[in-house]
């Protein structure tokens, strides 16, 4: 594990990261290590669309990896779409290093299809790992961060999206619906948790890992340069700055991280508005949508 720039922005911090065993939640757990923060290192050992499960060594490589360079860091095999289990990483968490300041959410899995050849256990599954994994793991820091009761706790929270749900990835509903969920959950927490401390923030990242390598090759290369650029570890700098406490000011967005690049993604905002001073005419609606709507919509869809 080599050093980082921002070495020492997370000192005495302590960081739950889910799915850290390998790809972007690995890269995200080492940098936070090197920067001086005691790390969880959560992965349940699982295949890629979920199936197995409890092989442990992908996360001890890198506790291994983190603990020979000098860093803390311990290994955790919960089952984050498990609420009991997932609230027992939390509390483990605290129990071991005393606090928590910083969930990591990022642990996930694939069942490909079409929407037309989905079968119902494979949009279960997706959203139970994702979507449930997510709220099973941020209740219990939530409610922990509330019982502080320090507004200035600079606790965070910091999901993972995906371009999957925000532009709407044809072969993945399941997966596209899960990530646009965890937008969603992520504003709430921003909204609601801000008084006890605590910024929520959610991640859309671009790099090639385990899940951006079953995708077929022809739609990979159109996709996703196989280069140093291109790597997992490229995610973690924008993370390791938002788990810091100089992050205050930012909560409730999402933030594109591909590459080199680093962006800040605007929200859903009206682009067009119509409006009348009684209950719509069908006919004369019909015609305003198609006027004043319809332009913007070919505008997006060139």
């Amino acid at each position: 594990m080599t050093a980082h720039p921002l070495k020492g922005r997370l000192e005495g911090r302590v960081a739950v990261v889910t799915g850290a065993g390998r790809g972007i939640g690995a890269g995200i757990a080492k940098l936070f290590a090197a920067e001086g923060a005691a790390v969880v290192v959560n992965d349940l050992g699982a295949e890629l669309d979920g199936s197995g499960g409890g092989d442990a060594t992908p996360a001890a490589q890198v506790v291994e990896e983190i603990t020979a360079a000098g860093g803390t860091a311990v290994v955790d095999g919960s089952d984050i779409s498990d609420v009991q289990a997932a609230e027992g990483m939390v509390r483990g968490a605290i129990d071991r290093y005393g606090s928590l300041d910083v969930l990591v959410n990022v642990a996930g899995i694939l069942r490909d299809r079409m929407i037309f050849n989905l079968a119902e256990p494979e949009w279960d599954d997706v959203i139970r790992v994702h979507l449930k994994g997510h709220y099973a793991t941020t209740k219990p820091a939530a409610a922990y961060w509330r019982e502080q009761r320090n507004p200035d706790g600079h606790y965070r929270i910091i999901n993972f999206t995906s371009v999957s749900g925000l532009y709407g990835a044809p072969g993945q509903p399941n997966y596209a619906a899960a990530k646009m969920g965890i937008v969603g959950l992520t504003y709430s927490c921003a909204n609601a948790l801000g008084k006890y401390g605590v910024t929520a923030n959610a991640i859309s990242p671009g790099a090639a890992t385990r899940m951006t390598g079953s995708i077929p090759t022809e739609r990979r290369r159109s996709a996703m340069s196989e280069n140093d650029e291109m790597a997992a570890d490229n995610i973690a700098p924008i993370v390791g700055y938002i788990a810091g406490t100089a992050s205050d000011w930012l909560t409730g967005q999402v933030i594109g991280a591909r590459g080199y690049e680093v962006q800040l993604l605007s929200k859903p905002a009206p682009i067009r508005q119509l409006n009348s001073d009684a209950p719509w005419d069908p006919e004369k609606l019909a015609e305003l949508v198609e006027r004043v709507f319809k332009p913007a919509v070919s505008g997006q869809t060139r």
